[in-house]
Protein backbone atom coordinates (compact mmCIF):
# COMPACT_ATOMS: atom_id res chain seq x y z
CA UNK A 1 0.00 0.00 0.00
CA UNK A 2 1.37 3.41 -0.99
CA UNK A 3 1.75 5.77 1.95
CA UNK A 4 2.65 9.44 2.11
CA UNK A 5 3.11 10.50 5.73
CA UNK A 6 3.68 14.18 6.52
CA UNK A 7 4.98 15.41 9.85
CA UNK A 8 6.60 18.47 11.37
CA UNK A 9 3.70 20.89 11.48
CA UNK A 10 2.76 22.86 14.55
CA UNK A 11 2.35 26.28 16.10
CA UNK A 12 5.18 28.76 15.58
CA UNK A 13 5.58 32.48 16.13
CA UNK A 14 6.02 34.87 13.20
CA UNK A 15 9.64 34.83 12.09
CA UNK A 16 10.13 31.28 13.28
CA UNK A 17 11.01 28.12 11.39
CA UNK A 18 9.61 24.65 10.84
CA UNK A 19 10.76 21.68 8.81
CA UNK A 20 8.12 19.47 7.28
CA UNK A 21 8.90 15.90 6.29
CA UNK A 22 7.04 13.50 4.03
CA UNK A 23 8.06 9.86 4.22
CA UNK A 24 6.91 7.78 1.29
CA UNK A 25 6.43 4.02 1.18
CA UNK A 26 5.94 1.42 -1.53
CA UNK A 27 6.79 3.45 -4.62
CA UNK A 28 9.98 4.02 -6.60
CA UNK A 29 10.49 7.35 -4.86
CA UNK A 30 13.40 8.46 -7.04
CA UNK A 31 11.20 8.30 -10.14
CA UNK A 32 8.64 10.74 -8.78
CA UNK A 33 8.42 14.50 -8.98
CA UNK A 34 7.51 15.72 -5.51
CA UNK A 35 5.45 18.72 -4.49
CA UNK A 36 4.33 20.58 -1.39
CA UNK A 37 0.90 22.21 -1.52
CA UNK A 38 -0.99 24.14 1.12
CA UNK A 39 -4.59 25.01 1.77
CA UNK A 40 -5.72 27.78 4.07
CA UNK A 41 -9.32 27.91 5.38
CA UNK A 42 -11.66 29.17 2.67
CA UNK A 43 -8.95 29.00 0.01
CA UNK A 44 -8.11 26.60 -2.78
CA UNK A 45 -5.15 24.31 -2.46
CA UNK A 46 -2.08 25.99 -3.90
CA UNK A 47 1.32 24.77 -5.01
CA UNK A 48 4.14 25.93 -2.75
CA UNK A 49 7.24 24.16 -4.01
CA UNK A 50 8.34 21.38 -6.31
CA UNK A 51 11.38 19.19 -6.76
CA UNK A 52 11.77 17.05 -9.83
CA UNK A 53 13.10 13.52 -9.87
CA UNK A 54 16.33 14.94 -11.24
CA UNK A 55 16.60 17.45 -8.39
CA UNK A 56 15.51 20.72 -10.00
CA UNK A 57 13.35 22.80 -7.64
CA UNK A 58 10.95 25.70 -7.95
CA UNK A 59 8.85 27.86 -5.65
CA UNK A 60 5.79 30.06 -5.71
CA UNK A 61 6.77 33.72 -5.51
CA UNK A 62 5.46 34.24 -2.00
CA UNK A 63 7.83 31.69 -0.43
CA UNK A 64 10.91 31.95 -2.65
CA UNK A 65 13.89 32.82 -0.50
CA UNK A 66 12.17 31.67 2.70
CA UNK A 67 11.31 28.03 1.96
CA UNK A 68 13.60 25.27 0.72
CA UNK A 69 12.43 21.95 -0.69
CA UNK A 70 14.81 19.00 -0.71
CA UNK A 71 14.69 15.24 -1.08
CA UNK A 72 16.64 12.27 0.20
CA UNK A 73 16.07 9.38 -2.16
CA UNK A 74 17.85 6.98 0.16
CA UNK A 75 15.28 7.75 2.87
CA UNK A 76 12.27 8.09 0.53
CA UNK A 77 11.67 11.48 2.08
CA UNK A 78 10.95 14.99 0.86
CA UNK A 79 11.41 18.00 3.13
CA UNK A 80 10.19 21.56 3.26
CA UNK A 81 12.32 23.88 5.36
CA UNK A 82 10.28 26.97 6.18
CA UNK A 83 12.03 30.03 7.58
CA UNK A 84 10.86 33.55 8.37
CA UNK A 85 7.32 32.28 8.69
CA UNK A 86 4.44 34.72 8.37
CA UNK A 87 0.83 34.48 9.56
CA UNK A 88 -0.24 34.12 5.93
CA UNK A 89 1.73 30.85 5.77
CA UNK A 90 -0.89 29.32 8.08
CA UNK A 91 -2.42 26.35 6.27
CA UNK A 92 -2.59 22.61 6.04
CA UNK A 93 0.46 21.47 4.08
CA UNK A 94 0.19 18.47 1.79
CA UNK A 95 2.81 16.30 0.19
CA UNK A 96 2.15 15.14 -3.39
CA UNK A 97 4.02 12.78 -5.65
CA UNK A 98 3.50 12.37 -9.40
CA UNK A 99 4.96 10.53 -12.31
CA UNK A 100 3.84 10.36 -15.93
CA UNK A 101 4.74 6.90 -17.17
CA UNK A 102 2.85 5.09 -15.79
CA UNK A 103 0.60 7.88 -14.59
CA UNK A 104 0.50 8.08 -10.81
CA UNK A 105 -0.63 10.80 -8.42
CA UNK A 106 -0.52 10.37 -4.64
CA UNK A 107 -1.34 12.67 -1.71
CA UNK A 108 -0.57 12.68 1.96
CA UNK A 109 -3.09 13.46 4.68
CA UNK A 110 -1.65 16.89 5.47
CA UNK A 111 0.02 18.55 8.42
CA UNK A 112 -1.23 21.74 10.05
CA UNK A 113 1.02 24.80 10.26
CA UNK A 114 -0.14 27.74 12.36
CA UNK A 115 1.90 30.93 12.46
CA UNK A 116 0.68 33.14 15.26
CA UNK A 117 1.90 35.15 18.20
Amino acid sequence: QVQFAESGGGLVQPGGSLRLSCVVSNIIFSAYDMYWYRQAPGNERELVASIRSGGASDYVDGVRGRFTISRDNAKNTVYLQMNSLKPEDTAVYYCNGRRSFPARNYWGQGTQVIVSS
